[in-house]
């Protein structure tokens, strides 16, 4: 076969595919009915998507969990939470948005578990839910995900809650899919790997892949960052070279001046959130191949690598009735009580390596 030949084949069958695509984002579509004000807005053609990926492109399987998100958005009206809502939340700075992107133009979440600053869960959601919010909001034209970096600096076993992880996984899993590009966790101290191993499987294997885990002694690791991001506007905490710091109160400005774009981004004069299209994965920006490159040598993330591998039909059935059941199972975070979470942020940091 001809080199010619042989791409038009292969655009043949990309083409064949995205209209196979589309063809189920209409029936998702015809099977939620007549929706009207904000949740005809949620439903373009790339959030539609966004849930058939997550559920490996069965209609049934997405519709159910679209039906779901449109209902808890209805109740939980994330896109109404603002600045003061959630302010007691944010004065440590455990989860802000960088005023730069990745090298793919994504927004940039820096979350620091050792800032924890509060004790109830709902609360400690409730800000996430708006930091996701926020980072979507100021999302560039064709990019829809973002990274997370989180920094384990004052981390410390007082911070370890299986009870928040399953809550904040629930909402993030069941109503942002396919919003994270990739997970950084930065200088996870050797006492995080058990919690680990406890706390991954209550993640979706999609969510675990795009984890990775990076240390500041090991420049194998380091080349992440190196890729993924301009290392003249990453702090310096993360080895970067830009000095600043968070700073609560230029923050707090910041997301006032954003809340007062939200009621025009759910507007219906917003045509660019009602028709965001499809875009087929090689249509969006790439990032770098090294950014899923190994970074853990986790007998975990070993077992994890195999899982992944295997691409029969009875795992793929597997995988999908483990998401099913882990869908039926989900609390719904706006009534699920917080047990006692102690860890400040003035916690010491855990020198401990790898």
């Amino acid at each position: 076969m001809s080199l010619a030949s042989g791409m038009t084949n292969g655009h043949g069958k990309e083409a064949a595919l995205y209209e196979e695509h589309m063809s189920k984002i209409g029936k998702v579509r015809y099977e939620l009915g007549q929706l009207s004000g904000k949740s005809a807005l949620y439903c373009s053609d790339a959030s539609i998507a966004r849930y058939l990926i997550a559920r490996n492109w069965d209609v049934k399987k997405a519709t159910k969990m679209l039906k779901k998100t449109l209902k808890w958005r209805s109740e939980y009206k994330p896109d109404e939470i603002r600045w003061d809502d959630i302010s007691d939340e944010a004065v440590t700075g455990k989860i802000y948005r960088t005023d730069y992107f990745d090298k793919s133009g994504r927004s940039i979440l820096v979350m620091r578990p050792g800032c924890q600053n509060t004790k109830n869960a709902n609360g400690q959601v409730k800000y996430l839910v708006y930091c996701m919010e926020n980072a979507i909001l100021n999302l560039p034209h064709g990019q829809d995900q973002m990274v997370w970096l989180i920094d384990f600096a004052g981390f410390n076993l007082g911070n370890l809650s299986i009870h928040v992880t399953k809550l904040t996984a629930d909402v993030l899993q069941g109503h942002y899919p396919e919003r994270l590009g990739v997970a950084i966790l930065y200088n996870a101290p050797k006492f995080f790997e058990p919690f680990w191993k406890m706390a991954s499987p209550l993640l979706e294997r999609k969510t675990r892949n795009k984890v990775k885990f990076v240390y500041s002694d090991r420049p194998d690791t380091m080349k992440i960052f190196e890729d993924l991001f301009n290392m003249d506007e990453l702090e310096c905490a993360f080895g970067g070279k830009n000095p600043s710091t968070f700073n609560i109160n230029d923050y707090a400005e910041r997301m006032r001046e954003d809340d007062k774009k939200m009621p025009s981004f759910w507007s219906p004069e917003n045509s660019a959130l009602t028709s965001e299209p499809y875009l087929m994965s090689n249509q969006k920006p790439r990032e770098s191949s090294s950014v899923g490159a190994k970074t853990e040598e986790t007998e975990s993330e070993k077992r994890e690598d195999a899982d992944t591998t295997d691409t029969t039909p009875e795992k793929k059935e597997e995988s999908d009735t483990e998401s099913e059941k882990e869908e039926e199972t989900q609390t719904e975070s706006s009534t699920v009580e917080q047990k006692s979470l102690p860890g400040e942020c003035t916690a010491p940091a855990d020198k401990s390596g790898p």
